[in-house]
């Protein structure tokens, strides 16, 4: 676009208050037609909410928007929707039993003399869907059959059948494998030809020097910092979101290995993993890598007593025939953080300070009974030791940032005292400046004598963090090594032909 155009999308002094807290402190925010705008800031920083603002899903209380160089204020998303502003969240919103063309003319079906225009609407869903060029995506396909990469796409698609001419992607790759990042990557760039703008939220810093044109910085509310890519440092950037220099990305904290806390031994389950075997000891920090798929989540699942074991052994170094049930698991010191904190990592309608305490409530109870203060002042210490971002700790969790829920999550197995943590993606859609404090509590954790288990699909933590490394291949866990004996390009083969080569 030459410089007189007018920008697709401006948004000029936003603002969004509930209550007392101040979300948006009026934002600005220019998207031009047929550009990638990286969206960036800590958990908390107001991005999510920005975004529910420009999708219709919230009110702003002052400020302007402009889309198309028009007045823009919608009364809903599904006006949102029609006013080509398509939002496509972290967490799908899809009928997995429906079909993937009933899917994405949800809300936005055909009619003709009162029976639903099926063929007209099958027609219209391969067209948006040959622009994704994905054939095996096919209108008639249940989405229940898809992978995760696919039914992102699906979502997208989704998108495009609204004719949106703004797309938001918020944390789009967070739960996708390296080779479903690379097509949506492709799918991305076709949407640039086209014309279409994409506002794309990232904790990924090397994804948005990959893929975006321009960024803009969110911090406290605030716009604090805007500018091309290209002429950006990763530095700069990390910088305006945390308000303050960053050191340590990885930060070291030393700690020693020490005597035996966890031997697993050809560890079989109901379909993965396939044979492993590994000793975790005390003080140490063992990472696991591999692709999306590969069955380090049932591995952590069979260990923690949640999926089935159908041979092979699993000791518990500290307590003698530990049972192989969660809450047994759990009373002899394992406890597990999982990678699904929505469905089964928290409970996100009760409160804070209740998901915090969940699993140990003793320290709690007075003549028998949950003492409120005693729960709120345990919980409030790891709130702040954890820098979780709320306004009181009775406040229900549903209320947080998706990291700053990661870190509740986390905080519940710090209050239990668990020798060993099981953590499977401990910093999932967490910020850069957070994902430094969480590795630096791991490093802390590993000092007094705690045993990590580290499961990642973002290999640079991996190499970082942990003491050990080892690398799971189609349910095989290769063996441990340290983590200065393997290159990046070694991880990837052992990852994806289950041997290292250099």
């Amino acid at each position: 676009m030459s410089a007189a155009a007018t920008p697709l999308l401006m948004m000029r002094g936003v603002e969004k208050r509930f209550g007392a807290v101040v979300a948006l402190a009026g934002v600005d925010l220019t998207v031009e037609a047929g550009e990638v705008h990286a969206l960036v800031g800590e958990n908390g920083a107001g991005k999510s909410t920005l975004m529910k603002v420009l999708s219709g899903a919230l009110t702003p209380d002052g400020g302007c928007i402009e889309l198309a160089g028009s007045a823009y204020a919608p009364r809903g998303p599904l006006e949102g929707r029609e006013r080509g502003v398509a939002m496509i969240y972290q967490e799908l919103s899809l009928a997995p039993d429906l079909s993937v063309a009933d899917n994405v003319m949800l809300g936005r079906e055909q009619h003709r003399l009162g029976w639903l225009a099926r063929r007209v609407m099958r027609e219209r869903v391969a067209e948006v869907l040959s622009l994704l060029e994905h054939p095996e995506i096919t209108p008639e396909r249940r989405v229940a059959e898809l992978g995760p990469g696919a039914r992102q796409l699906v979502e997208l698609a989704r998108a495009l059948c609204s004719e949106g001419r703004v797309v938001v992607m918020d944390e789009p790759t967070s739960s996708l494998s390296r080779e479903d990042t690379e097509r949506l990557f492709a799918v991305i760039g076709r949407l640039r030809e086209r014309g279409v703008s994409v506002i794309y939220i990232s904790h990924f810093l090397e994804e948005v020097e990959r893929i975006a044109d321009r960024y803009t910085v969110l911090r406290d509310g605030r716009t604090v910092a805007t500018g091309t890519v290209r002429d950006a440092t990763r530095t700069r950037i990390v910088e305006a979101m945390v308000g303050r220099e960053l050191t340590e990305v990885f930060p070291k904290v030393p700690h020693e290995a020490g005597e035996l806390a966890l031997r697993v031994e050809g560890l079989s389950g109901a379909d993965l993993p396939v044979d492993a075997s590994f000793e975790l000891r005390r003080g140490e920090i063992l990472g696991i890598s591999g692709l999306v798929g590969a069955g380090r989540t049932e591995l952590l699942r069979a260990i923690f007593g949640l999926a089935p074991v159908r041979r092979g052994e699993v000791r518990v170094a500290a307590v003698r025939d530990a049972g192989p049930r969660p809450w047994e698991r759990l009373a002899a010191g394992v406890g597990l953080l999982s990678e699904k904190r929505k469905e089964e990592g928290l409970a996100v309608e009760l409160s804070i300070a209740g998901n915090l305490t969940l699993s140990e409530l003793g320290s709690s109870v007075r003549f028998g009974l949950i003492d409120r203060g005693r729960q709120r002042a345990h919980a409030g210490r790891w709130v702040e030791r954890l820098s979780v971002r709320c306004r009181d700790v009775d406040d229900p969790v549903a209320s947080l940032s998706g990291g700053n829920q990661q870190k509740v999550a986390l905080g519940r197995l710090l209050h239990h005292d668990v020798d060993v943590l099981l953590l499977d993606e401990p910093t999932r859609g967490v910020d850069v400046g957070s994902k430094a404090e969480i590795y630096r509590l791991i490093g802390e954790l590993a000092a007094q004598g705690k045993a990590v288990l580290f499961v990642s699909s973002y290999l640079p933590e991996l190499m970082g963090v942990c003491d050990r490394l080892a690398v799971m291949h189609r349910g095989q866990l290769g063996a441990a090594r340290p983590t200065a004996d393997w290159s990046e390009t070694e991880v990837m083969a052992a990852a994806t032909t289950g041997q290292a080569h250099g």
